[in-house]
């Protein structure tokens, strides 16, 4: 499939609109396999998104999540909880701070966590691939745009940690 170029126009409601449609589509058609694996289990994208950052920073606080995903407590009280009703993920105390809640995944909620990511590696490698790796790169930067700095520093945080693991 030939993607049309930007036009130099690109500012103009049409193109805006033509960009959103693609995010919309594109997030939509990304998920659509993981969101079928999910709710077969009774799960939904926020169990995902909790199982996804908490694999990413395995012994995160409570708070740290709860500022990461922008929900309120009690939303996430509620997905925490049925996660860890599922043995998926579990709340220790910290080691240095025993009023700390470290949050882990178990061993069922790492592989049930690795089992969507590669669904996801999957569908966007393929997409990836396709568009080259200058798309990529442009791709990743207006989706960093998108962001306040404040969520930029957040993702560039994950990234070295990604880095030193």
């Amino acid at each position: 499939m030939t993607v049309p170029s930007a036009s130099p126009l690109f500012l103009r409601e049409a193109e805006i609109r033509r960009g959103t449609e693609l995010l919309f589509f594109g997030y939509a058609n990304l998920y659509k396999p993981t969101d079928k694996m999910l709710a077969s289990q009774g799960l939904g994208r926020a169990h995902h998104r909790a199982l996804y950052f908490i694999a990413r920073q395995p012994g995160m606080t409570i708070g740290s999540l709860l500022r990461l995903l922008g929900i309120t407590k009690q939303s996430l009280g509620r997905v925490l909880n049925e996660l860890g009703d599922r043995d998926l993920v579990e709340i220790v105390p910290g080691e240095e701070d025993r009023r700390q809640r470290l949050l882990r995944l178990t061993e069922k909620g790492a592989k049930l966590e690795a089992d969507l990511f590669a669904i996801t590696r999957e569908n966007l490698s393929a997409a990836y691939g396709q568009a080259g790796q200058e798309a990529v790169t442009g791709f990743w930067r207006v989706l960093e745009l998108m962001m306040p700095p404040a969520e930029r520093a957040r993702v560039a945080e994950l990234s070295r940690e990604t880095r030193k693991g």
